[in-house]
């Protein structure tokens, strides 16, 4: 403890603990748009107003590769987000986004890597991501999307099964 300039001992901030042995570090160490692109189509071709009913289509992609610094990683979350109309089958708005994030990833055995970047980054980028596509839709004219909650678990899984299916590259030769 310090002396208080008041009397009497201060307390003093503690120290973090340290991790144990064997555990899991994991920090994030920036997020950052790669790309944002908002196309109101119903502006641009001056469509009329009438009949509209939407219908939104979501794509999600991922990806994650090793930076040049030890324990990092970047992780992109790849959002496609389009709009038509059911009615006439216009497109109304395409907004397309990759959201990223640096991590720092340490302490975690080999095999379990892929799947912690590409779930557990990016389940924690969503909320961002979110936020950003919500706010472009409404700036573009059109009521705030409010994405759904994405499933990495099933995504992960799913471009697991894909990758399975595919046949293997055959080599190249000379």
């Amino acid at each position: 403890m310090a002396e208080n300039p008041n009397g009497g001992e201060r307390p003093q901030p503690a120290a973090a603990p340290a991790a144990p042995p064997g555990a899991v570090r994991m920090q994030v160490l920036g997020q950052f748009i790669r790309d944002l692109s908002f196309e109101n189509l119903v502006a641009q071709k001056g469509l009329q107003g009438g009949d509209v009913q939407p219908e939104i289509q979501v794509q999600v992609a991922l990806d994650a590769r090793k930076r040049s610094v030890e324990h990092q990683f970047e992780v992109v979350t790849k959002f496609t987000v389009s709009s038509t109309n059911k009615v006439k089958g216009e497109r109304l708005f395409h907004l397309e986004l990759d959201y990223g994030g640096i991590f720092h990833v340490e302490g975690l055995p080999e095999a379990q890597l892929h799947p912690f970047l590409m779930i557990e980054c990016p389940r924690l980028l969503f909320p961002f991501a979110r936020r950003i596509i919500s706010d472009m839709t409404r700036d573009g004219g059109f009521p705030p999307f409010n994405l759904d909650l994405v499933d990495f678990v099933a995504l992960y899984r799913q471009e697991l099964a894909r990758r399975a299916t595919q046949p293997a590259a055959k080599p190249v030769t000379s």
